[in-house]
């Protein structure tokens, strides 16, 4: 291990002569790694039913100390069932858990050793963990007269158990899926950079809870547990922001086309092009005001209360959900406007219930941008590659399908169909989201000092997103394919001398 380390460290110097700065503060990180099994496709109503579970939780809930960068690895193809999912260690000994990152839940959990129904091993190619509170010296349940066991968690229901003294939780989505368990508090391991140090195996104790039942034990999807990243204070986010752990803030931006990657930071990413609006106070997800859509630069006409916020109602950035959905008010008009410009150039057929489009040329060359106006006039502005889903190939021509879904009421939800290939910062301490469309092969600068401080920036030094080593205070988020190509120039050059 100390070899390798000295050879990344050697790495960063050298990388630092071929690849432009950017600046990172300093921090602390995990890996973030995203499955697709590309031999297995799905079918959209497969998709749609996956999406169904989550938006049916979503309806019952009707200064920083560092970065913690996730390296983001595979494809953003939503015909491909797939999960973003980071490694964490918890307990002690640390054990390692892979968990789904999730921004439309709170809390932290995983499988424990007592799961009866929980797979053995998973498709995605992971080795499954269970977590033993009995077994981690750190570990301590959470008992009835703990606040936490009456706070009001929007998705879950707490209860106390008077036999053991055990505050326990249950999660019920729509689709009969969910978890089950205690919570437990236990100590949660990060990779420090505080200044010019660099502090591994730092650690805080954090409430996470225990056990898993339901859908998301199913061989070919599974994975220890999930991570949620919601606004709520029982999120890991909240928990280690609340003592200057971690920046309340974090960023991400999910590569679209080719092997896909990316970049997800605890951390502001920044980017002049950025645009900001604010979050609707006091929901439980994060929800936006958007107030209407343009096609080709028309605006479509949309009663603006079809995007109004209520219990059941408003529009949701949700980076769990795979496709996207539109309420009825604003899906027909952004259907038939769509459907009208491409007419004379692309034939519009329908497929299994979805519209879509027999495309003889380019995409682009065809299809109109789209905007989604949000309040404080912040657009976000739709490729076509971001509404629409290719579906192989039909009489020679590309069929491309609307990868917008009609929801004849509730959520408007924009998933990773519209986040990739964007960079999205929630910046929950100033209570807004921001965007702006950008290639995510590319590095970027994160700042921690939070938007009234930006200029915390030290000058040297280097991260590789493949890597988990960072020098001095000005570092950079490098594509892997770079960071492999370099490790094997230093490898080669140090070899003959060792």
């Amino acid at each position: 291990m100390r070899s390798f380390v000295a050879v990344l460290l050697v790495l960063t110097a050298a990388a630092a002569v071929v690849v432009p700065a950017t600046v990172v503060m300093p921090g602390s990180y995990l890996p973030l790694e995203r499955s697709i099994p590309l031999n297995l496709h799905v079918e959209p109503e497969a998709l749609r039913a996956r999406d169904k579970a989550r938006h049916a939780r979503i309806l019952q809930g009707a200064t920083a100390a560092g970065v913690v960068d996730f390296s983001v690895q595979g494809t953003s193809d939503p015909y491909f069932v797939g999960l973003y999912f980071t490694k964490v260690k918890m307990g002690s000994p640390p054990r390692e858990f892979n968990v789904q990152i999730d921004t439309g839940s709170d809390i932290l959990w995983v499988n424990c050793n007592r799961c009866s129904n929980c797979p053995q091993s998973s498709g995605l190619g992971i080795q499954l963990n269970f977590f033993d509170a009995a077994s981690s010296s750190t570990a301590a349940l959470i008992s009835c007269s703990d606040p936490i066991c009456t706070y009001a968690v929007q998705t879950a229901t707490s209860e106390c158990s008077s036999q053991v003294n055990q505050c326990s939780y249950t999660f019920q989505y729509g689709d009969g899926s969910g978890t089950t368990g205690y919570y437990v508090s236990d100590a949660i391991y990060l990779d420090t950079i505080v200044g010019q140090s660099v502090l591994s195996n730092s650690s805080s104790t954090v409430v996470f809870g225990t056990y898993q039942s339901g859908d998301l034990t199913k061989t070919e999807k599974a994975v220890d547990g999930i991570f949620g990243f919601g606004p709520g204070a029982l999120s890991v986010i909240s928990q280690l922001s609340s003592r200057g752990l971690t920046p309340k803030v974090f960023s991400h931006c999910l590569k679209g086309d080719g092997n896909g990657g990316g970049i997800l930071v605890l951390g502001e990413i920044l980017e002049p092009s950025i645009v900001y609006t604010p979050l609707v106070p006091s929901q439980p997800h994060y929800n936006l005001n958007l107030e209407s859509i343009a096609v080709n630069g028309q605006l479509l006409s949309i009663d603006p209360a079809a995007f109004g916020t209520s219990n059941d109602r408003g529009t949701i950035v949700d980076s769990g959900t795979t496709l996207a959905y539109l309420v009825q008010e604003a899906y027909d008009p952004f259907v038939n406007a769509i459907t009208t410009i491409v007419s004379q150039f692309a034939r519009p057929i329908i497929s299994r219930g979805n519209q879509c489009y027999l495309v003889p040329t380019n995409l682009g060359d065809i299809f109109p941008l789209v905007n989604l106006n949000f309040m404080g006039g912040a657009s976000m502005v739709l490729k076509p590659e971001q509404y629409l889903m290719h579906y192989g190939f039909l009489d020679g021509a590309a069929m491309w399908c609307m990868g917008f879904q009609k929801v004849q009421q509730g959520f408007t939800i924009l998933g990773d169909l519209v986040l990739k290939d964007k960079i999205f910062v929630y910046d929950l301490a100033n209570e807004r989201i921001g965007w702006t469309n950008y290639d995510c092969s590319l590095s970027v600068n994160v700042s921690v000092a939070g938007t009234k401080n930006k200029d915390q920036y030290i000058n040297e030094g280097q991260l590789s997103v493949s890597s988990s080593l960072m020098i001095g205070h000005v570092y950079k988020l490098l594509p892997v394919s770079i960071a492999v190509l370099l490790v094997h120039m230093i490898v080669s050059m140090v070899s003959p001398i060792l």
